[in-house]
């Protein structure tokens, strides 16, 4: 088994609690459009950038004049609205301080917009602590399509089997798969065993993941 020397994170619901602001921002958003779309339908798509949760609810394209008012007016109520009240899960600095310590090489891929992302990571108290990221706003396809984790790859100078990706949405992990790379599921997103049983791992949150980490997918012992 090949030595791990990366590993690549979703920070939505991985490393923050925000799935939920995510979705309530959207059917906020929709509201104030004229469309009215379920919470609940909507909580089942966040881990999708706007490309793939735009047609899902309303049948817009994202690069539509009224998809891309509806993703701007989106972005801008969450960062002003949701945004400074998000929280870390537990464990979420302690986990990378000790990834970083132990040299592994940290990169985000996220299907958030780049403008969001030094926010998110604030949330998280990660400032300054991955070494690259890449976001919707440098990939064509979101998740579940391998953009990211192939762009994450490439900035990372690192081959698939020599990294781990840490998600928590079941599109993450198919994202991660498509591309080669083991995949870490979280429960702390809020999906089920069953939607996430395609990893290669699953753990409750990060802090769980840090107390299993040298037995873990990420551990350096095969």
């Amino acid at each position: 088994m090949a030595t791990i020397q990366g590993v690549i994170f979703d920070i939505d619901g991985t490393l923050v609690d925000s799935n939920d602001a995510h979705a309530e921002s959207w059917v906020e958003t929709f509201r104030e459009f004229g469309r009215d779309v379920p919470f609940t339908k909507v909580r089942s798509l966040i881990g999708m950038g706007g490309d793939k949760l735009l047609p899902e609810c309303v049948g817009l394209a994202d690069d539509s004049p009224e998809g891309k008012a509806m993703s701007k007016h989106r972005t801008d109520l969450f960062k002003r609205e949701y945004l400074p009240n998000l929280d870390p899960f537990p464990g979420t600095r302690d986990l990378l301080e000790r990834l970083k310590a132990d040299g592994y090489r940290l990169a985000i891929a996220t299907s958030a917009k780049s403008d969001e992302l030094t926010g998110l990571l604030r949330a998280a108290g990660a400032l300054g602590i991955f070494d690259e990221s890449t976001t919707k706003s440098d990939v064509e396809n979101s998740k579940p399509d391998p953009d990211a984790i192939h762009s994450a790859l490439g900035k990372l100078g690192l081959a698939p089997h020599e990294v781990v990706m840490v998600g928590d949405t079941p599109y993450d992990v198919e994202a991660a798969n498509k591309a080669g790379v083991r995949a870490v599921a979280l429960r702390c997103g809020g999906w089920k065993d069953a939607d996430l049983a395609a990893a290669a791992a699953v753990y409750d949150d990060p802090a769980d993941l840090l107390k299993h980490l040298e037995h873990s997918p990420i551990g350096r012992e095969p």
